[in-house]
């Protein structure tokens, strides 16, 4: 009768690995599933720049103006680390200089979100953000 019950080695150590495999939860940090927000204002020139941001799962959208009131839009790239993300982004902007180039980093405080960054029409940026 015990024969009957009887497992194969190769058996058990696959049924203990599905088990353990199975419990293991696998689910993006929360600074890659909860939106962000933030407003950025920077120098270039001596000019004002402005602009306004959202991210979401590691992917970013920024619109601004910059200078000679060039305007335009970024598309970013986050690295997500638990509290810095640095970006990269590629844009396209109306005035002489159309492809712009930025890059930066966000720092996560709770909610808040504070960042810097360098944009190639916009100039060097400051922004100030939160995770909805």
């Amino acid at each position: 009768m015990l024969n009957c019950l009887r497992l194969s080695q190769q058996a058990v150590l696959t049924t203990i690995l599905t088990a353990g495999i199975s419990t293991i939860r696998i689910s993006p940090a929360q600074s890659q599933i909860l939106p962000e927000v933030w407003a950025t204002v920077g120098s270039v020139d001596d000019l004002i720049s402005y602009g306004a941001g959202v991210r979401f799962a590691g992917v970013g959208l920024e619109v601004g103006t910059g200078e000679e009131g060039a305007t335009g839009g970024d598309i970013l790239t986050f690295l997500s680390f638990p509290i810095v993300s640095p970006y990269l982004g590629l844009g396209y902007y109306s005035g002489d200089e159309s492809v712009a180039y930025s890059g930066g980093v966000h720092v996560t405080v709770g909610s808040l979100v504070i960042g810097g960054g360098y944009h190639s029409i916009r100039g060097v940026n400051g922004q100030l953000g939160f995770k909805l």
